[in-house]
């Protein structure tokens, strides 16, 4: 027996009113549909198939950036049924078929080991429900005497009485391959929606004396689908609380709970600070004691303990040693090394920047494609001139090197140890170390000049 996952994810997602196809809308800066391929790759050797529809090149385009996946058409939108129905070639008798849906991006791994644990001979079919408050608009579970499941009716088909029942479907079930083949076979479209429905074969099962059981998930976040921006929006809002949450729980000091996005995963160490209007993307990892100021934004990036990141800072895909000081208003571009203790001032931009341990550019700089030693110090307003139009060259400082204010430093070119660049200067070849290096202009004053005047 092997596991077989199929996403539902042909639709187009017309109450969206946008051309990206509704499985690709993002929820916390990645697609719907990837939340939903991370969460049953999670399984273990799970073969995952994508029923795609509208916008299917768009679609598979877009998850092979992270993703394999196996992929069949649903040509025409005839139901969930009709859907499931297009992948009866991936699956076999003795696997286990899990259905899940790519506009339902928030379950859960563990929710879903819970579903295909209850998968037996006796109980071929097993489905997750959810008892809800106001559940206008899903499908009811109906139960017989025994409590035991008989079949679902969908909310237009349902009489008043069953309108009232509270437990509802999600769509989320998993069952045998023999089974699920037989009873797609059967299904038909004599409803109110002219629609093959996949929920018709929970009936199916209960006909030939077999059970279904059910299970229902930690939370109702896990079960919400998305068929709007409203509804994406609110889910994308649950979805941060839930992770403010976390990190309340582990410790962290939020100065506005409802003012901070996590968009991938955020690893925090002890007393870590985060101001309001903060963005974390991809990978993120914050150690002990640091703090992120207000209006940052932070990428794929490591930050070590005791570091702090003034507001307005942008940081992409950079390495922080511990006790640095960045910002405010300054940018670090991907390929950072920051060593201990490094300052990165107010309007200074990194790009490639290698620099050692003490080291401060305070600000209105530009360092790319830099080597730099320990405990140098680089002037307001200098420039490594890194690229000549076609090529990128580097820079390399040594420890303990001087830069003065307004300086170009022209790649490839090296500065010695404990040398000093003269303010001003525009450097193209190699500055010895222990050495003043400058170069400048004569400074001349014109008797007699008369400023011109206005006509």
């Amino acid at each position: 027996m092997s596991l077989q996952v199929i996403i539902l994810a042909a639709g187009k997602g017309s109450r969206m009113r946008s051309a990206l196809p509704k499985v690709l809308q993002p929820l916390s800066g990645k697609p719907l549909l990837a939340h939903v391929v991370s969460a049953a790759e999670q399984l273990g050797n799970a073969a995952v198939t994508v029923v795609v529809g509208h916008e299917a090149e768009m679609v598979q385009s877009v998850m092979a950036k992270d993703f394999s996946l196996n992929y069949v058409a649903q040509t025409e939108q005839l139901g969930t049924g009709h859907a499931v129905r297009q992948a009866n070639e991936v699956y076999g008798d003795d696997d286990v078929v899990l259905v899940l849906y790519g506009d339902v991006p928030l379950i859960q791994t563990a929710t879903l080991n819970d579903l295909l644990g209850l998968v037996t001979d006796e109980h071929p079919l097993s489905v997750l429900t959810i008892t809800l408050e106001d559940s206008s608009g899903y499908g009811r579970i109906i139960r017989d005497a025994h409590h035991q499941v008989s079949c679902i009716v969908e909310e237009k088909d349902a009489t008043p009485e069953q309108k009232q029942v509270k437990e509802v479907n999600t769509g989320i079930m998993a069952v045998q391959g023999r089974y699920l083949r037989k009873w797609l076979g059967e299904l038909s479209c004599q409803n109110a929606q002219e629609e093959y429905y996949l929920t018709d074969i929970i009936s199916m099962c209960v006909a030939e004396g077999k059970g279904v059981a059910t299970t229902e998930p930690s939370s109702e976040i896990e079960v919400l689908g998305v068929n709007d921006k409203r509804q994406l929006h609110g889910l994308e809002r649950a979805y941060q609380l839930e992770k403010v949450e976390q990190l309340f729980e582990q410790g962290v000091t939020l100065l506005d709970s409802h003012r901070v996005d996590i968009r991938g995963e955020l690893a925090v160490g002890q007393d870590v600070s985060i101001d309001i209007n903060v963005v974390f993307e991809g990978k993120v990892t914050l150690g002990n004691n640091v703090s992120i100021g207000a209006n940052c934004i932070i990428k794929d990036s490591v930050i070590a303990d005791n570091t702090i990141i003034q507001p307005f800072s942008h940081i992409d895909s950079s390495q922080l040693a511990e006790n640095c000081v960045i910002g405010p208003y300054a940018r670090l571009r991907p390929g950072t090394n920051l060593s201990a203790k490094v300052k990165i001032g107010n309007f200074v931009e990194t790009k490639k920047a290698q620099i050692g341990e003490g080291s401060k550019v305070s600000h209105l700089s530009y360092i790319g494609d830099t080597v730099m030693g320990a405990n140098c110090n680089i002037g307001a307003g200098t420039i490594t001139c890194n690229y000549d139009g076609v090529n990128k060259y580097q820079t390399t400082l040594g420890d303990k090197v001087f830069v003065g204010s307004a300086s170009q430093l022209i790649a490839p070119v090296s500065i010695g140890d404990n040398a000093t660049i003269g303010a001003g200067s525009t450097i193209s070849k190699d500055a010895p170390e222990d050495t003043l290096t400058l170069s400048r202009a004569k400074q001349i004053s014109l008797k007699g000049w008369e400023k011109p005047v206005k006509k």
